[in-house]
């Protein structure tokens, strides 16, 4: 096949060029899918995209009048793709429907211990040689109470870790997973019950029409004051401007994310050089109870192997006539 990567990035090229054992003539692209480069499309049989690329149905129309028939995401989330449109179009889609819960959870977690224990600026601090500890009081996370919101895959993996720690653990989703409950002790409750109740709250939920701006200035009102609030899911789940608001009253005492949801053309790129034009997230960016990570928590070496190869899996499938077992239906569901 010849296949197009759009939004290619060099810490996944070599497990993707692995993955595919020189089967398939690839055309690495930097640019991500959108409306003035979809003509860059032309002459593939397939696609990868990845989280930010536009899956719209003005951009899959344009993909079908050049001929192209599959669109593989490296990715799980799906909500950047027209599945209704695609699958009118004729167009099959696939995602890596798990490539490493631990990978997400693990940073998760990592991002909570880094705010508790405020280790960034405690580093800070000593590379300039200042060894005082004033202003760098944390909490045990032992006894307080997580909130996991979404208890999937990744939040599964979240509350086993948790637990480890001596947390409490309360849930919230459509569907529980009572395994959660007899191993760890996690107990399912609404949502208005989870909010009022944790210490630390995390979001491992998918982005839908039903969860978006899952966090917001009313279900923040619910919330402990000083509640830690983490985000490694969506960024369309938190209603950031209402985070900013509750950091300056106090009423979040902790903010840490991965994910922000207006991160399109900005998260995994090197701005540097550039003046910041997202005013919310430069505001983000000064408080010292912040911490704010590109999009990273699912880069490790076997998350990016089991995308890959899983990936390639797919296109093989594909080559040879077969259907893949990660095409996404109309029904389908997101972790």
């Amino acid at each position: 096949m010849n296949i197009t990567c759009f939004d290619a990035h060099t810490f996944e090229k070599e497990f993707l060029l692995k993955a595919a054992q020189g089967k398939h003539q690839i055309q690495f692209l930097k640019l991500q899918l959108t409306t003035e480069t979809v003509e860059l499309a032309k002459g593939a049989d397939a696609l990868l995209l990845f989280v930010n690329d536009d899956g719209s149905a003005p951009i899959l129309e344009k993909l079908h009048s050049f001929g192209i028939r599959y669109i593989a995401l490296r990715s799980a989330g799906f909500n950047h793709i027209d599945l209704v449109k695609a699958k009118e179009l004729g167009i099959r889609v696939a995602n890596v429907p798990a490539y490493s819960p631990y990978a997400v959870a693990e940073h998760t977690v990592a991002l909570m211990l880094a705010l508790n224990r405020k280790l960034a600026k405690a580093h800070n601090r000593i590379r300039e040689s200042n060894f005082s500890l004033t202003g760098l009081v944390g909490f045990d996370m032992n006894g307080k109470t997580a909130g996991i919101i979404g208890t999937g895959k990744i939040g599964s993996v979240v509350a086993k870790i948790l637990h480890g720690f001596g947390c409490h653990l309360l849930g919230y989703d459509i569907l529980p997973n009572m395994t959660l409950a007899e191993r760890y002790g996690l107990k399912y409750v609404d949502l208005p019950t989870l909010y009022k109740e944790s210490d630390i709250i995390t979001l491992h939920a998918p982005l839908l029409p039903s969860t978006k701006y899952l966090i917001n200035e009313e279900t923040i009102k619910l919330m402990k004051n000083g509640v830690m609030l983490i985000n490694t899911s969506r960024g369309g789940l938190v209603k950031t401007s209402a985070v900013l608001a509750g950091l300056k009253s106090g009423k979040i005492g902790y903010f840490g994310i991965d994910v922000y949801e207006e991160e399109k053309g900005l998260f995994f790129y090197d701005r540097s050089n550039q003046v910041l034009q997202d005013e919310i997230l430069a505001q983000l960016m000064v408080f010292p109870n912040v911490l704010i990570t590109s999009h990273q928590a699912f880069l490790t070496d076997t998350a990016l192997r089991n995308i890959a190869e899983t990936t390639f899996e797919t296109i093989n499938a594909w080559a040879e006539g077969r259907e893949s077992p990660n095409e996404l239906t109309l029904d389908a569901k997101q972790d």
